[in-house]
């Protein structure tokens, strides 16, 4: 799998990140790196303790890595849900967060594909 289909199967914009990173090289490492991110896990762990200052620092960390790394999807639904619990309002909807972890898990199977076959 070629980077940019990566990127196609997940829903960014690869020509986004490419103008701004130059080189697959480097998009590939950041985005491999990605796997390893424990944003998403903290924001699980923070909807389950129902930690509003936990939620919102999580899902605007997770926004902040989908914009730089061009996740389009991912980075849609973390922006609505950000949107939502910005100014410690709690996440009275709950539809926001399984937009997130859906978009998430369709990010991480795509890169997992693509560093699977580019080992």
């Amino acid at each position: 799998m070629m980077l940019q289909e990566c990127y196609e199967k997940m829903g960014g914009d690869y020509a986004e990140v490419s103008a701004r990173l130059v080189s697959d090289e480097r998009i590939a490492k950041y985005v491999v790196k990605f796997l390893e991110d424990p944003t998403y896990q903290m924001l699980c762990e923070a909807v389950e303790m129902d930690d509003d200052k936990a939620i919102f620092l999580s899902i605007h960390t997770l926004k902040g890595i989908s914009q730089n790394l061009g996740f389009g999807r991912l980075y849609e639904a973390s922006h609505e849900m950000t949107e939502a619990v910005r100014g410690g309002a709690k996440l009275r909807d709950e539809s926001l967060f399984g937009a997130v972890r859906d978009a998430y898990l369709v990010t991480i199977d795509a890169i997992k594909e693509f560093a699977k076959e580019n080992s």
